[in-house]
């Protein structure tokens, strides 16, 4: 028995965010993880530079997961109110703290070291979580006409 009127109108609360994608990938799905990401960010509401910016963060990270993570990594895509969120992780060594630290602009004649930095500059957003078991960094894209970053 129950005190709830069972007439009384329900609000539902999803448990979890919209998730669109969730996959392991290696070097081998590169290619196929950042097709299936541009068709669900396009999907979701991202156009035009918004748009491939978000994919090219996106891609920046995925890379990053094979080249210094261990060789795969494990990506999700997600869309919450007003926004698309997307999260990769790795099973490298980490990134040490200086590296993480420094936000500044790699110089021009630097052969890595943009992933992040680019990543950082294309989205909304982006959170870095680091240690020895390796590494997940989210970005968040706005699915407004939201213009500043």
């Amino acid at each position: 028995m129950t005190n709830a009127d069972p007439h009384a109108p329900r609000t539902v609360v999803p448990i979890e965010p919209s998730l669109l994608i969730a996959e392991a990938f290696d070097q081998a799905q590169v290619t196929e993880i950042r097709h299936s990401v541009t068709s669900c960010a396009h999907a979701s509401g991202l156009a035009g530079q918004r748009l491939d910016d978000f994919v090219l963060a996106i891609n920046e990270l995925i890379t990053n997961a094979v080249r210094h993570g261990g060789g795969r990594g494990w990506l999700r895509l997600w869309q919450e109110p007003g926004a698309l969120v997307c999260e990769v992780a790795d099973h490298g060594h980490g990134i040490s703290p200086q590296r993480l630290g420094d936000r500044s602009r790699p110089a021009p004649d630097t052969a890595g070291g943009w992933g992040l930095w680019l990543a950082r500059e294309l989205t909304d957003d982006m959170e870095v979580a680091t240690s020895a078991a390796g590494t997940t960094v989210r970005i968040t894209s706005a699915l407004t006409n939201h213009t500043s970053r």
